[in-house]
């Protein structure tokens, strides 16, 4: 509900801050003393139009706040949420009117566009007056508030349920059948490239097995070469050459000359050239075990360039498939597997189609069968309506009027989640008269009454918690006065309910009365606003009943009004 409305440099309102509370406030003046100012700052809050009109004179710019504390399940907090705006216990919506007519906006300190402001202040006022009649007289609100007074939440939840799933398998069968188009649209390009990635075959992780055996096989032909180079060391590279051991062996033959047959081995000259020729021996010896070992490793080692080549010629053909489709060597597996299963249905797409195709139509019966059923509900609930909205004109003074809840079955074309039905509130001012929409058939005082009316039946329906009646009084008296206050406080029962009113019947069944009225300080003039305490409260009921002079009659009539209220 509105908790307090902060007020500044408009219009004849210097400085002003208001509290309110639940129930009914009434706000009661003489013409002229700054009604429609209060509510025009209201509505300045709630994003209607800005205009550089409404700031004071001599000041620069003009502002108001409002503050209101929804429920926490209220609509205006998913608002909130999908606007990315901060959501908090109170809800304080902001607007400054600068001397240049621009304006500038706030939802909790959050700047917003005017358009934003009001998405958010629709959710928490509705205002009804002779010249401004919203929600009520928008047909788009007709079927949320048929629904709220007669159809049960389960009905309404499974027609969605069943629209959800009606539309998840009208997709289905769309996208399938987009699929065979697209696929017979490409169909020779399918062919050919699953039979080239089919005969390709790649698979999951060989791009990595093939570079790490490339790798390994490199390292082995470089190995390769150095034990080729190091054999090629020991080998004559001149047929007429002696080779390293051919040397050793030369070199010993010539030092065996040096000792002849019974010559002494213990002379130190012949015991050098026996160990010369030792060590000549075991030169020979330890060059035959190198080669040996040279020869082994060789032998081990896998150099063969074929296996090289293969391997580079796998990779290097998986990386152009790769190139070729616009992927990753990693991605050709599931590629292949993609086209596969798009020439599959191709080949089997009219079966599938088929069954995507039953599912769709059967999905469409369901829904067809909850909107029958749900639109039985609706008409049913037309006719209470219609009965209860009745009942409640007379005694507004429209007893020649007849209003009509009308249930009209849409176009498959428009079925929706909430249902195959429009609904439109009709109303006949006169008899004979065709009924037409609301706020185009009824004059401006009829319309607020019928309004009322409606708000008294539909007030449960309504998530709006705070009402705003301009004037619903204007031009009545009496016994009908006395209706309109008494329909008015049986919805303030419900919802929080600000009445402007001239009305001393409805100004007595407030549980909250303000007093707007002009002062003038020098040469200025100002609005002032005044809670009235219960004796200030009779005294102003009884200027209503008697005008300009206050009886003692009037004040008798007045604490009857209070004390009937």
């Amino acid at each position: 509900m509105l908790t307090s409305l902060s007020i500044r440099e408009i219009v004849l309102i210097e400085r002003l801050d208001l509290s309110f509370g639940p129930g009914l406030t009434v706000l009661t003046g003489e013409t002229g003393a700054g009604k429609s100012i209060l509510l025009d700052s209201l509505g300045l809050a709630l994003g209607a139009r800005a205009d550089a009109g409404l700031v004071r004179a001599g000041a620069e710019q003009a502002s108001v706040a409002a503050s209101f504390t929804p429920p926490g399940a209220h609509p205006v907090r998913a608002l909130l949420e999908e606007l990315g705006l901060p959501d908090e216990d109170d809800i304080v919506l902001r607007r400054a009117v600068s001397r240049d007519g621009r304006s500038r906006a706030w939802v909790n300190d959050a700047p917003v566009g005017a358009a934003t402001l009001k998405r958010v202040g629709t959710l928490l006022v509705e205002v009804q007056g002779q010249h401004d009649q919203m929600g009520l007289a928008d047909p788009a609100m007709h079927l949320k508030l048929l629904d709220a007074f007669g159809t049960t939440p389960d009905l309404r939840a499974e027609i969605a349920a069943r629209h959800r799933a009606w539309r998840a398998a009208v997709e289905r069968l769309d996208a399938a059948r987009a699929a065979i188009i697209d696929a017979k649209r490409e169909e020779d390009f399918l062919r050919h490239a699953t039979d080239e990635l089919t005969k390709l075959a790649p698979r999951d992780g060989e791009e990595e097995e093939l570079a790490a055996l490339r790798h390994r096989l490199q390292q082995g032909e470089k190995r390769a070469e150095a034990i080729a180079a190091a054999l090629a060391e020991l080998t004559p590279r001149d047929r007429r050459s002696a080779g390293p051991a051919a040397a050793l062996r030369a070199a010993t033959r010539a030092l065996q000359r040096l000792l002849p047959p019974g010559a002494d081995p213990a002379t130190p000259e012949n015991a050098a050239a026996n160990a010369a020729m030792a060590a000549l021996e075991r030169a020979e010896e330890a060059l035959g075990e190198g080669e040996t070992l040279l020869s082994r490793l060789q032998a081990d080692t896998d150099a063969d360039p074929r296996h090289l080549e293969q391997a580079e010629e796998r990779l290097f053909a998986l990386r152009g498939a790769a190139r070729k489709h616009g992927v990753t060597v990693v991605e050709l597996p599931g590629l292949l597997a993609t086209f596969r299963a798009r020439l599959a249905a191709l080949d089997h797409g009219d079966a599938e189609i088929d069954g995507f195709a039953r599912a769709a139509a059967l999905a469409r019966t369901r829904y067809a069968e909850a909107a029958d059923t749900l639109s039985a509900a609706r008409q049913e609930a037309a006719t209470k309506l219609e009965k209860a909205v009745g009942a409640e004109l007379p005694p507004l003074r429209l007893e020649r009027a007849k209003f009509f809840a009308q249930v009209t079955r849409l176009d498959e074309a428009s079925w929706g989640p909430a249902g195959a039905d429009s609904v439109r509130f009709l109303i006949a001012t006169n008899p004979g008269q065709p009924p037409g929409p609301l706020g185009r058939v009824a004059s401006g005082g009829e319309l607020s009454r019928l309004m009322l009316a409606l708000k008294v039946v539909l007030v449960s329906g309504s998530a709006v918690p705070t009402l705003v009646f301009d004037e619903v009084d204007s031009g009545i008296g009496g016994a009908t006065a006395a209706a309109v206050g008494d329909r008015v406080a049986r919805v303030a029962s419900g919802v929080q309910v600000l009445v402007v009113t001239h009305s001393p019947q409805v100004a007595a069944r407030g549980t909250a009365h303000l007093r707007v009225s002009k002062s003038t300080r020098g040469s200025r003039t100002e609005t002032e606003v005044n809670v009235l305490a219960s004796a200030e409260r009779r005294e102003e009921i009884a200027r209503m009943l008697a005008g300009e002079t206050v009886t003692q009659a009037a004040r008798a009539a007045a604490d009857s009004l209070l004390g009937a209220a």
